[in-house]
């Protein structure tokens, strides 16, 4: 598959989505103007999407090898992780700037879901499962929240590696034929069904999160299906796809959830069709596509950038939201933008480069 250069500008509008839906709940902005930027895990659902249209093309250039696919994924993803993990642990250790932030309430998603207020318990296993990228796969009974408890962001690396794993043994025994990707990406809406009318039998135990594969199963199963359509032209597997995830959508009672295949849809018809107004060349812009080159330190490293700003500049505002608002907000935009984009540079790129290079010389690239 050619490359999807519309798609990575899709990216880089995800990433920012998500770097403004962290940022703004801190503020003492209108209701009107941060309601719109609080479906963060609705944006995340469209990079599963571009996960499983995508990922396809990894195994492939490996050869469907299992043990070449998770060391070229784990060279790409594993660097730019432990290092932000580390700057995440740091900078939750250093403390929690709520003391100097009364508008920020005890129970709003700011204060118990976006940012910790401190150290978790069982912090050591909380960092062993987040170093290893299991702490998606954990109930809540084994380790409490541990999906969001260091790096917030990081939970959906965790549900990518679970895709991955299932993804490199049902592929493995051979090439991606439509049929064999259609089967699949059947299975996993099945799986998602079957999770959805069986989790409210779980025990409290095993309860699991949103970073759990089945929970997400039907995005990567759209994702699938719309590579089948871009290689093939079989259009059949994807409606059916998409008219599941939108009924899993809204059987959930999360709309956006489930109106999440139709902005999908928007975003893979400027792909596919370029001659579309407006969004084609939004997507195509130079901005879009340098955003889209730094979406994963961007998307990683938005939280403890902002907390560390956070941390600095709240004891400064002396209680005043409306001042801090106006010091932080542009350092929250702005920093994580110039942190990912020296990350993007230094570490991302150049580790890239040499991936590259080892596949070329293993013979495994097309000429």
């Amino acid at each position: 598959m050619q490359r999807l250069a519309r798609l990575d500008g899709l990216r880089g509008v995800l990433a920012v989505y998500v770097m403004l839906g962290h940022a703004l709940p801190f503020t003492d902005l209108p209701g009107w103007l941060t309601g719109p930027l609080h479906h963060g895990g609705a944006a995340v659902d469209v990079f599963f999407c571009l996960s499983g249209m995508v990922v396809i093309n990894s195994l492939e250039r490996l050869g469907y090898r299992p043990g070449a696919f998770f060391l070229a994924r784990a060279r790409r993803l594993l660097p730019v992780y432990w290092v932000t993990l580390a700057l995440a642990v740091g900078v939750l250790l250093w403390g929690a700037p709520f003391a100097a932030m009364p508008w920020v309430t005890p129970g709003s998603a700011a204060a118990s879901y976006l940012w910790a207020v401190g150290a978790p318990s069982q912090f050591f296993w909380q960092l062993a499962a987040h170093v290893v990228m299991v702490h998606g796969l954990l109930p809540y009974g084994m380790l409490p929240w541990a999906f969001v408890t260091l790096l917030g962001p990081a939970w959906s690396l965790s549900t990518e590696w679970q895709f991955y794993a299932v993804m490199a043994a049902v592929m493995a025994p051979g090439r991606a034929k439509a049929g064999r990707l259609v089967g699949f990406a059947y299975g996993m809406v099945a799986v998602a069904v079957l999770y959805r009318l069986g989790a409210g039998y779980l025990s409290g135990y095993w309860q699991f999160s949103r970073a759990f594969l089945p929970d997400a199963a039907g995005y990567f199963a759209l994702g699938l299906a719309s590579s089948v359509w871009l290689r093939e032209g079989h259009w059949r597997p994807l409606l059916v796809v998409l008219l599941a995830v939108l009924a899993l959508g809204l059987a959930s009672g999360e709309v956006e959830r489930g109106l999440i295949g139709v902005g999908w849809m928007a975003a893979l018809a400027a792909q596919r069709f370029g001659e579309m107004p407006v969004l084609p060349a939004l997507l195509g812009s130079r901005p879009a596509q340098f955003l889209g080159a730094i979406s994963y330190p961007l998307y990683l490293l938005n939280e403890p950038v902002q907390r560390a700003a956070a941390m600095l500049l709240a004891p400064l505002a002396h209680g005043n939201a409306t001042l801090f608002t106006c010091t932080w907000l542009p350092i929250a935009i702005a920093g994580p933008v110039l942190a990912a984009t020296a990350m993007h540079r230094w570490l991302e790129t150049p580790l890239m480069r040499v991936g590259g290079r080892q596949v070329r010389q293993g013979g495994l690239c097309p000429p």
